[in-house]
C-alpha cells in the first residue's frame, strides 16, 4: 500500500504546474519578437525598417561587433530560456542568466558608452527598457524558483 501511495505521489510531483504552460507560452511569443526584431533589423529588411528614421538607421549601423553579440545574446538567450522552460529543463536557468547579462551590458552600451542620437532619448524608449529588465529578471526568478522546487529537471 505504501509503495502505491509512494507513486502516486511521484507521479502527481512529477506533472507539469499549469502556471509553467502558461508562463512558459507567454515567454516564448514575448521573446520571438524580440528575435524577429533583431533578424529584421541584422538583414535590414527594408519592409520592417520602413517606418524607422535614418538617423535611428545609422546608429543601429553603428553598433560594434560585441554590442551586436551581446544583443544575440539578449534575444536569443531568452528565447533558449523559454523553449527550455517548455521542456522543463533547468538550462533554463542558465539561458535566462545569459540573456539579462546580454539585456544589462546592452543598456549600459547603448545609454552610457555609445553616442545615441537625442530621439533614443526619451520616456517612452526608457520605459520599454526598464519593461525589458523587468520581464528578463522575472522570468530568471522564476526559472530559478520552478528549479529550486523540482519542476525543472
Amino acid at each position: 500500500m505504501t509503495d502505491m501511495i509512494a507513486d502516486h505521489e511521484v507521479r502527481l510531483a512529477s506533472r507539469t504546474p499549469l502556471h509553467l504552460w502558461i508562463v512558459g507560452v507567454l515567454s516564448l511569443l514575448w521573446n520571438s519578437i524580440g528575435c524577429v526584431d533583431y533578424t529584421m533589423s541584422r538583414l535590414h529588411n527594408a519592409a520592417y525598417l520602413a517606418n524607422m528614421p535614418a538617423e535611428q538607421l545609422a546608429y543601429f549601423d553603428s553598433f560594434p561587433a560585441w554590442a551586436i553579440a551581446l544583443w544575440a545574446f539578449g534575444v536569443w538567450g531568452a528565447l533558449a530560456g523559454s523553449v527550455l522552460l517548455l521542456l522543463r529543463k533547468r538550462w533554463a536557468v542558465t539561458a535566462f542568466a545569459i540573456s539579462l547579462a546580454g539585456l544589462v551590458l546592452m543598456t549600459v552600451y547603448q545609454l552610457g558608452l555609445s553616442n545615441a542620437p537625442a530621439m533614443m532619448h526619451t520616456a517612452s524608449n526608457y520605459g520599454f527598457t526598464a519593461l525589458l529588465w523587468l520581464i528578463a529578471i522575472a522570468l530568471l526568478l522564476y526559472a530559478r524558483r520552478q528549479a529550486a522546487n523540482g519542476v525543472l529537471r
